[in-house]
C-alpha cells in the first residue's frame, strides 16, 4: 500500500541560507510583472523568495518562462546568450521548470526540469529534460556516513570479497583499492576496524543541512531521476535512468560521463569514468579511468583504476586496477582479484558454495587469467600470473606456482600444472605487460600507486616459494625411485640439498611431480619441473640484476662496487611483500602504518595515502636490498663472498633472459603474420597487411629492442666485477 500523506502548507516568511544573499537583491515590481506575463509563478505573492544579481545588466527577466519558484531561489547571472555542447545549443535562462530551495551559478540553462529541489548549481551548467532532481537534508552522496539521529543499520556498507558481509567496507569519496584491501583483510583487529570507521567519518559534520551539488560546466540531459547526487566539474550525463545517493567525481582533466539507461545507487564514481548503455551499479566504489557499459552489473563491489567491465556480472568483489571483463556470460562473485586480470567469456568465478552459508571466497594474485568457460569452486587461491585453461574445476584449488598454466584433465584426476609457463612459452606477454598497462593508464592524478611490472617483489617472493616447493617434491620423487644421493642423506637438510643438486645437474631430465596441495582430493601433476626450476632461477637473477642496475643508474654509480654494495646492505631488508591495491609494499610497512592509525598518529585517509606515497618513494631502495637477499638465497652465501665466476654466471643468465624476452616476442608476433591459417581468409598479402598491419608497425617491439640493447650494455658495464 502506498503511504501517501496529505499536508496543508502555510506559506511563511522565506529564510535564505546564511551568506547567500551577498551581492543579491529582490525583484523589482517591473520584473515581477514580466515574470507573471511569461507564465511564471511563486509561492510568495510578493516574490520575496527570489533573489537575483545586484547588477541590472546581469539579470534579464525575459529569459525566464513558464516556471515555478518554491522555497528560496537565488539566481546567478542570466543574460541573453547560449550554451553549446556537441550538437545541443540552448539559450541561457529558466524554462518550463520547477525550482525549490535552489541556488544557481552564472549563465546556466535550466529547461524542462520538472522538479528541482535543494541543489546548488555551478556556472555554465545545462540541465535539460529532467523529470526529478532533488536532494534530502540527510544525503551522504554514497559515503558510508551517519547523520544526526541515525542508527548504525542505515549505514551503506559494501560487502566486498565475501557474501556474508564480514569483509564489508565503508565507501568514501577518496577511497582507493589499497584502502578497501586493508579494511577487508585485517578483520581480526577490532581496534583497527573501528579506527577505519573514524577515518571515514572525518569531515562529516553530521548536520541535517546537506544539499545537492552540480559543479561548473556540467551537462545533464534527458534523465529520469537524480536523487541525492553530487556531480563534479565538466561531467556529462545523458539519458540516465536513476542516479541516487552517489558522487560523480569529475574534473577538466578527467571528465566523467554517464550514458543511456544507466542506474547508479549508493556509490562513488571515480574521475574520468565512462558508464554507458544500461549499466547498473549498486553499493560500489569505481576508481579512476574505468568503464562500465553494455548492461554490466556491478553490485557490492570496489573496482580499481583503469578497469573495463561490460556485459557481465560482478557481485561482492574487491578488484584491483587494470581488470578486464568484457563478455555477457562472465560472472565474478565473492572474490579478491589483485589486478591486471582478464576474465574470459563463460568464466564463472566463484558461483558455487560448498558450505551451508554463502561464506566462500576466491583470492587471485596479479595477472589472473581464466580461460573460456572456466568455473571454480570456493574456496580457491591463485598465485600471481596464473593462466587457467578452459575447464570445469569441481574441487578447491590452491595454485602456488606463479606464472604457471593450470589445466583440467578429467573429473577425479589431478589437475595439470606447468610452472613458469609464461617464461617457457609466452615471454611476449611478460615483456609487453608493463608497456601495455602504462600506455592504458590515462589518469591525470595518480593517487593509487600501481606496479605494472610482472617481475616485482610480490611475484618474486612467490617464485622463491615455488622453488622450495619444487625442491621438496623432487626430494619425494627421488626417494620414491631410490635415487642414491637422496637415500644416502642422513638429515632432511641433506635430502633437500641432494634434490637441489639433482635439479642443477640433470637439466635434461624429464619427469613429473605430484603436488597433493594444489587441488582438494586429487592434487596436481607438475610437468617440466626441471625446466621450471631453471627458468624460475633465471627470472630471479634477472629481477635482482635489473634492480641493481636501476639503482646504480638512478644514483649515478658507474659500477656496482664494494662501496655501493655496503650502502645497499645498510638499507632495511624486507622479505615479505603485499600487493596493496596494486602497489607493492613491504608487509612490515603496512603493519607499522596500521599501528600508527591505532595510535592516532595517522588520523585521516589522506594521511594514509601520504603513507603509501612515502613507501613508493623508497620502493627502489627496498627492491635493491631485496635483490641482494634473493641472490644470497640462490647461491647460498653472502654477496660479499661472490666470486667473479658467480657474477659472470649472473650476467650470462640475465643477458639470456633479456635477449630471450625480445627474440621470443618477435617470434611470437611473427607467427601471427606467417601462419598460413592466419592468412587463408585474405586474398593477397596486400589485403592482409591492410587489415592487420605489419610486424614493423608494432611500436612496442621497437621500444623493446631499444630497451634490451640498452639494458644489456648497462648490465655488462655496471656488473662487470
Amino acid at each position: 500500500m502506498v503511504n501517501l500523506k496529505f499536508i496543508e502548507n502555510e506559506i511563511s516568511t522565506v529564510v535564505f541560507p546564511s551568506g547567500t544573499d551577498v551581492k543579491k537583491r529582490h525583484l523589482t515590481q517591473d520584473e515581477i510583472f514580466i515574470l507573471l506575463k511569461n507564465h511564471n509563478k511563486s509561492d510568495f505573492d510578493d516574490w520575496s523568495n527570489v533573489l537575483v544579481p545586484e547588477n541590472p545588466g546581469d539579470f534579464d527577466v525575459e529569459l525566464i518562462h513558464n516556471s515555478h519558484f518554491s522555497g528560496f531561489v537565488i539566481l546567478g547571472r542570466i543574460k541573453k546568450a547560449s550554451l553549446k555542447f556537441h550538437d545541443l545549443e540552448l539559450l541561457t535562462g529558466i524554462y518550463s521548470s520547477c525550482l525549490k530551495d535552489v541556488i544557481t551559478g552564472d549563465d546556466c540553462v535550466i529547461r524542462n526540469v520538472k522538479y528541482l529541489e535543494n541543489y546548488r548549481i555551478g556556472n555554465r551548467v545545462i540541465l535539460f529534460n529532467i523529470q526529478e532532481m532533488a536532494c534530502t537534508k540527510h544525503s551522504k552522496f554514497g559515503n558510508g556516513w551517519l547523520k544526526e539521529g541515525e542508527s548504525e543499520d542505515v549505514r551503506v556498507w559494501i560487502s566486498v570479497a565475501n557474501e556474508n558481509d564480514n569483509r564489508a567496507v565503508l565507501p568514501f569519496e577518496s577511497m582507493i583499492a589499497a584502502d578497501a584491501f586493508l579494511w577487508s583483510r585485517r578483520r581480526s583487529d577490532k581496534e583497527l576496524m573501528n579506527r577505519f570507521i573514524e577515518l571515514t567519518e572525518v569531515g562529516n559534520t553530521k548536520k541535517l543541512d546537506t544539499y545537492g551539488f552540480v559543479d561548473d560546466e556540467v551537462v545533464i540531459k534527458n534523465t529520469t531521476l537524480l536523487k541525492d547526487a553530487k556531480i563534479g566539474k565538466c561531467a556529462y550525463i545523458k539519458g540516465a535512468f536513476k542516479l541516487k545517493n552517489i558522487t560523480v567525481l569529475s574534473s577538466e582533466e578527467e571528465e566523467s560521463q554517464i550514458g543511456e539507461g544507466v542506474e547508479l545507487v549508493n556509490g562513488i564514481m571515480g574521475y574520468g569514468c565512462r558508464i554507458f548503455y544500461q549499466a547498473v551499479a549498486v553499493r560500489f566504489v569505481i576508481g579512476r579511468n574505468c568503464q562500465l557499459k553494455y548492461g554490466a552489473r556491478l553490485l557490492n563491489s570496489v573496482l580499481g583504476d583503469n578497469s573495463t567491465v561490460s556485459c557481465c556480472e560482478i557481485l561482492n568483489n574487491l578488484v584491483f586496477p587494470f581488470h578486464e571483463q568484457h563478455h555477457n556470460s562472465s560472472f565474478l562473485i565473492a572474490s579478491t582479484i589483485q589486478g591486471q586480470s582478464n576474465i574470459a567469456s563463460g568464466a564463472t568465478i566463484g558461483s558455487n558454495h560448498n558450505s551451508r552459508s554463502p561464506d566462500g571466497e576466491i583470492f587471485a594474485g596479479r595477472g589472473f587469467w581464466p580461460g573460456l568457460c572456466s568455473d571454480f569452486k570456493h574456496n580457491s587461491k591463485f598465485a600471481s600470473f596464473v593462466l587457467v585453461a578452459k575447464g570445469s574445476y569441481q574441487h578447491e584449488l590452491n595454485i602456488t606456482y606463479p606464472f604457471s598454466l593450470c589445466a583440467f584433465k578429467a573429473e577425479g584426476e589431478p589437475v595439470t600444472i606447468i610452472p613458469a609457463y609464461w617464461f617457457l612459452f609466452n615471454m611476449f606477454a611478460i615483456a609487453r605487460n608493463n608497456y601495455k598497462f602504462k600506455k592504458r593508464d590515462k589518469r591525470a592524478v595518480k593517487v593509487q600507486n600501481i606496479e605494472t611490472d610482472p617481475l616485482a617483489p610480490d611475484a618474486m617472493q612467490e617464485v622463491l616459494v615455488a622453488l622450495d616447493r619444487l625442491i621438496l617434491l623432487t626430494r619425494d620423487y627421488l626417494k620414491k625411485i631410490g635415487e642414491e644421493s637422496v637415500m644416502k642423506a642422513s638429515t632432511e637438510e641433506e635430502e633437500l640439498q641432494a634434490a637441489k643438486d639433482y635439479l642443477h645437474q640433470n637439466t635434461d631430465a624429464d619427469f613429473t611431480l605430484f603436488d597433493p596441495d594444489c587441488q582438494k582430493k586429487y592434487g596436481a601433476t607438475i610437468f617440466k619441473p626441471v625446466k621450471a626450476y631453471k627458468e624460475y632461477r633465471k627470472i630471479l637473477k634477472y629481477f635482482a640484476a635489473r634492480s641493481i642496475v636501476e639503482y646504480c643508474k638512478s644514483n649515478n654509480y658507474p659500477k656496482f662496487s664494494k662501496e655501493v654494495l655496503e650502502k645497499i646492505e645498510k638499507i632495511g631488508l624486507f622479505e615479505k611483500w603485499l600487493n596493496v591495491g596494486g602497489q607493492v609494499i613491504p608487509e612490515i610497512k603496512i603493519n607499522q602504518m596500521c599501528d600508527k592509525i591505532k595510535a592516532h598518529e595517522i588520523n585521516s585517509w589522506d594521511e594514509v595515502h601520504a603513507y603509501y606515497d612515502s613507501c613508493e618513494k623508497n620502493y627502489e631502495l627496498y627492491k635493491v636490498r631485496y635483490s641482494l637477499y634473493i641472490l644470497e638465497k640462490l647461491y647460498s652465501r653472502s654477496v660479499l663472498e661472490f666470486t667473479s665466476e658467480i657474477w659472470a654466471d649472473i650476467v650470462g643468465d640475465v643477458t639470456i633472459v633479456s635477449t630471450d624476452m625480445y627474440q621470443d616476442s618477435i617470434y611470437s608476433r611473427q607467427k601471427d603474420y606467417t601462419d598460413p591459417f592466419r592468412a587463408m581468409t585474405y586474398e593477397s598479402q596486400a589485403e592482409m597487411d591492410a587489415v592487420l598491419g605489419t610486424i614493423g608497425d608494432i611500436d612496442f617491439l621497437r621500444i623493446l629492442r631499444e630497451q634490451t640493447e640498452s639494458f644489456n650494455l648497462d648490465l655488462r658495464v655496471i656488473l662487470d666485477l
